[in-house]
């Protein structure tokens, strides 16, 4: 029954409630990278949420549009501006999903929504991950986040999607707060951000 119906009412409430109370933070944040990334606060991208459903995900812009020469974006590592690498530390960078969670593109609690590119990767059982909507964290982000390996994180996803229950979701919100605080797992262990997926 939570899983089928009740888990998107519980997402709803407390994702309306969590914008309204953050939304000074919000404010804040926006007007901070406004100024850092001349003119963007927001970073816009499709994503595949529940059964493969493309959608926008909205999230607070770390990085800027820097390129080199070649006219390619330089690095990640270089492009992340002071103000970025704060947001991304104390996950602030995520507070605009929130207004995905409200829309129904997305619920708190489920596996990361990842590239578009990605999906004819997936093995048989990692495109499992999409038969829920995907969150803003999830069972891999409390164990791992960016820090682990992409076959270890599709298999959290999975056993997340095989075993969601209202204790499930609520033990993972626990320990995403715990996460937040103590900035664990963030970073990959050879990159600002999680290197892409090139398949199995």
């Amino acid at each position: 029954m939570y899983k089928f119906g009740l888990k998107r009412f519980v997402d709803f409430l407390l994702a309306f409630l969590g914008f309204i109370i953050l939304l000074p933070v919000f404010l804040i944040v926006a007007s901070l990278l406004f100024f850092a990334n001349q003119g963007k606060p927001f970073f816009f991208q499709t994503r595949p949420g529940k059964n493969a459903k493309l959608f926008k995900i909205i999230k607070f812009k770390t990085m800027n549009d820097k390129r080199g020469a070649d006219g390619e974006l330089l690095p990640d590592n270089v492009r992340l501006t002071a103000v970025g690498a704060f947001v991304r530390k104390t996950s602030l960078d995520e507070i605009p999903q929130l207004l995905n969670v409200l829309k129904g593109d997305m619920s708190l609690i489920g596996p990361r929504p990842l590239l578009p590119e990605y999906l004819p990767l997936y093995s048989k059982e990692q495109y499992r991950r999409h038969e829920v909507r995907p969150g803003i964290t999830g069972w891999a982000q409390v164990n791992g986040r960016n820090a682990i390996s992409w076959e270890q994180k599709f298999k959290f996803d999975v056993w997340y999607v095989d075993n969601v229950s209202f204790l499930l979701d609520l033990k993972i919100l626990w320990l995403t707060f715990k996460k937040v605080l103590i900035r664990e797992g963030i970073s990959s262990t050879t990159s600002a951000t999680m290197e892409k997926f090139t398949g199995n």
